[in-house]
This record gives structure tokens, sequence and C-alpha cells, in this order.
């Protein structure tokens, strides 16, 4: 089959899981997931309790993964980058600066992942994805990710 005849579908799932496999790779050297990496970047915006969190990253993973949130965060509590109070979670200077480490590792994937892809080609790709997700029925869910956190 042409590259050209190959349906949406495979390419959402190969780029999905190309994009899964750097941010993989990248993060395993740092010692956090991508989901890990997410529930940092939401803790920026102020504390959040485990279900607050897993609400937000729902779209992101599957309903069955290694790990739950519960897990994944506490590891982070126990790396000292997130402290835990009175239910809620929050970033650590320790995890702001380790954050901050990560993001430039995140700005080589999202550069390579676009490269030779206009800034217009890429607004509108999203753009038509959000349309044809609206049409299969999906709805913003309350309190989502806004455009501040990287989800990437």
């Amino acid at each position: 089959m042409a590259t050209q005849e190959r349906p949406i579908g495979f390419w959402l799932k190969l780029v999905d899981q190309l994009v899964d496999e750097q941010y993989g790779a990248s993060f395993e050297e740092h010692g956090v997931t991508r989901r890990q990496w997410q529930m940092m970047n939401m803790l920026t915006n102020g504390p959040a309790t485990e279900q607050e969190l897993s609400d937000q990253l729902r779209p992101f993973f599957p309903p069955v993964e290694a790990g739950t949130s519960k897990e994944l965060i506490d590891e982070l509590a126990e790396s000292g980058w997130v402290a835990v109070q009175d239910g809620e979670y929050a970033l650590t200077e320790l995890g702001s600066r380790s954050l901050e480490n990560l993001r430039g590792a995140v700005e080589r994937i999202r550069d390579q992942l676009t490269s030779e892809v206009s800034e217009e080609e890429y607004a509108a790709l999203v753009g038509v994805l959000q349309r044809m997700a609206g049409n299969l029925g999906w709805s913003e869910p309350r309190g989502t990710m806004d455009a501040d956190t990287p989800g990437l």
C-alpha cells in the first residue's frame, strides 16, 4: 500500500507510538514517566488532589496502564519532587528545578516532531483533529488541562 493510501488511524497510532517512545526514552534518563512529567506540569498551576490529577490526565493515557496515578504521584513524593499536605500534592523546589531540566528534553522532541511543519499547518491539524473528535462525540471535560500546561 502506498504511503498516501494509509488511513488516518494508521498515522494517528504511529505518531502516538513514536511520541511515546521518544518521551519514554528521554524521561527514563531522568527517572520519571511521561505521566509523572505531566502531573508535575499540572502542579505548576498550584496544588491538586490525586483525583484532580487523574481526571486531567485521562485523555492522554489508556484506562489500563502500569501504575495508578496514586502510585506514580507517590513516587514523585518519595523523590522529594512533590510534597503532600492535607490530601493535596504540590511541587517542591527540587521538583520545580527537575521539571525545568526536563523541559529541555521536551523542547528537543517537540522541535524534532514539528520539523518542516509550519505553525499554520500544526494549528490546522490540531483544529481538524479536535473537530473530528467532536464529530465522534467527544466534548471538553470540565477541569481539563489548559493551554499553558504542556500535554504533548
